[in-house]
């Protein structure tokens, strides 16, 4: 008789829809669970993701996907895992309302959900801005996973509290046909969270618009003379209103201007650094100033303040470096380490609802 296979012994395998430059899949593999493709519909993720991730890309618009297609990636008998971290801007409190349902991004959502109905995994998981919740379309998701037969967990929680030098609130799900799913406690107190002096601090000196002749992703954008006095001006943690008057932007002298604090600030080494934007690798844009040298954070600090391995690659060797997309893939990426947690809460959860002998599926 055929020895039965235990759980850690089982092949895990996820698809991970909207996959960017593949934060999450690298998270996923350090845990233990193989990723065997990715899916995104923006030509620059190709190569981040495969590069690193060793899994297929395919470059497809998520609501012309069908289930059919999704479930062939898979291995047989493997245990099936679907992510699916849509585009979070629809719900961003960066967009101050400027989208709303009729952006079509906000049917990603239900997109996902059809999949899930089509392709059937065995656990679902989802990551995405904490204001999602609020949302009906939110709801209407968990419902639909409900009635097919998954047990569901979602909650908000700070990548912080799991080892990303980040202060990145983020709403979790957790969806399983197993049984009960939760996401791993926390394995960062908060006065153990990773600093931004820990996460960077080691890397190589820069001035404004310098690069670094070794890691060309370690490149930080050019300042302005005026820029350029003011972050010599500021403080780590500081704002703007510690400038003297004549270097104060116009915009910010109106009253509305006086709650945006935190753009024009210097980082502060013994914290976690703020939220990583799209936008992180210019000084004007939040407090991405760097804490001591008179510059912005270059691109690879801001990857590895999404917990990116120092040798993650974003583009080929030799070819050129376009700030602004590497910029969107990094901020737009689930950090590293979130999706370690995630694939963690996964394979633990698997281990304790398995019964030997009874096929998942």
């Amino acid at each position: 008789m055929p020895r039965i296979q235990t759980p850690r012994e089982m092949a895990i395998e996820a698809v991970d829809l909207f996959c960017g430059a593949g934060g999450l899949s690298y998270g996923l593999g350090q845990a233990g669970i193989r990723v065997v493709a990715g899916f995104d519909l923006d030509p620059a993720c190709k190569f981040p993701f495969e590069n690193n991730n060793k899994a297929k890309f395919v470059k497809a618009d998520i609501a012309s996907v069908v289930g059919k297609e999704i479930n062939k990636l898979y291995s047989p008998g493997s245990i099936r895992v679907l992510a699916g971290c849509a585009p979070c801007q629809p719900f961003s409190t960066y967009s101050q309302g400027k989208t709303d349902p009729s952006d079509k991004r906000w049917n990603l959502l239900a997109e996902f959900a059809r999949l899930i109905e089509e392709s059937k995994p065995d656990i679902v998981t989802m990551e995405n801005v904490p204001r999602l919740e609020k949302q009906k379309v939110f709801h209407l998701f968990r419902k639909t996973l409900e009635r097919l037969g998954y047990n569901t967990k979602f909650e908000v929680i700070n990548c912080a509290d799991y080892g990303v030098p980040q202060l990145r609130k983020r709403l979790v799900l957790l969806a399983s046909r197993l049984g009960p799913i939760e996401m791993i406690a926390a394995t960062h107190r908060p006065d153990a969270h990773i600093t931004v002096e820990k996460a960077i601090g080691n890397l190589p000196p820069l001035r404004a618009g310098e690069i670094d002749p070794i890691d060309p992703i370690h490149q930080s954008s050019k300042l302005s003379p005026t820029n350029l006095k003011r972050i010599k001006a500021s403080k780590p943690g500081g704002s703007w209103k510690d400038w003297n008057k004549n270097l104060v932007a116009d915009c910010h002298k109106k009253d509305v201007g006086h709650t945006y604090v935190s753009v024009y600030g210097r980082m502060s080494w013994d914290e976690p650094s703020p939220t990583m934007t799209t936008q992180f690798f210019g000084f004007g844009n939040g407090r991405f100033g760097h804490p001591d040298q008179d510059r912005g954070i270059s691109l690879r600090e801001g990857a590895i303040l999404q917990s990116f391995p120092r040798r993650y690659r974003f583009v080929p060797a030799g070819k050129p470096i376009h700030r602004k997309i590497i910029g969107r893939l990094i901020g737009n990426a689930v950090p590293v380490k979130l999706g370690k947690a995630i694939g963690k809460s996964i394979k633990e959860h698997i281990v304790s609802n398995y019964k030997a002998g009874e096929a998942i599926g």
